[in-house]
């Protein structure tokens, strides 16, 4: 019994943060996972910068809403789902991730919570669990299931090292050098062809 659980941000949409940055005209919140494997301090520099220049969850949901799934995603995903069952496992937050969730099909995603105060404003966020990807892995390897994985970020190489099989997926220059072990791909008919081949 296989399950291949998969990042959203960078393989099935594009970066959320990145696009709200380029919204709002603030390159600091182009910063990601791909750039700082620390999520607590990535996300406690975020919030300092909303709150600097009086940003909330509706701004940024509002920047959600333009936002389409990679071009051939939601392809991808229907025909992997077709041949196992796949979850979605994103450091991301259920009030960034709904809308996307609706635009890929409703797959099953495990993310995080924001904290937000009566007024909007983003005061912290709450993870699932601690290191939420690879803490998953081990919890459906525990009810004895198999897992496949794959992502493009720092915060993705625990459960792709953990996985039966594990690939990068348009990973950045640095992480597919540091970690050649991993076979990396860039387009989703490469990635299909290689998880099917663990089925």
């Amino acid at each position: 019994m296989i399950i291949t659980c998969l990042d959203l941000e960078g393989v099935l949409v594009p970066e959320i943060w990145i696009a709200f940055a380029d919204t709002v005209g603030i390159p600091e919140l182009r910063r990601t996972t791909r750039d700082e494997p620390d999520y607590d301090k990535l996300m406690k520099y975020r919030i300092g910068i909303l709150k600097e220049h009086g940003l909330g969850l509706k701004e940024i949901q509002d920047t959600i809403k333009k936002i389409d799934p990679l071009p051939g995603a939601k392809k991808f995903l229907d025909e992997l789902r077709s041949c196992c069952q796949t979850i979605i496992l994103s450091d991301t937050f259920s009030q960034f991730a709904a809308p996307l969730m609706e635009k890929l099909g409703q797959p099953t995603i495990f993310c995080n919570e924001l904290i937000v105060s009566d007024s909007g404003e983003i005061t912290g966020y709450k993870m699932r669990c601690d290191k939420s990807k690879l803490t998953t892995v081990k919890a459906l390897q525990s009810i004895g299931f198999e897992t496949i994985a794959s992502g493009d970020s720092f915060n993705d190489l625990g459960m792709i090292e953990a996985s039966k099989a594990g690939f990068l997926f348009r990973s950045t220059e640095k992480i597919i050098k540091d970690y050649p072990q991993y076979p990396a791909f860039t387009e989703y008919s490469e990635l299909l062809d290689a998880i099917r081949k663990y089925l």
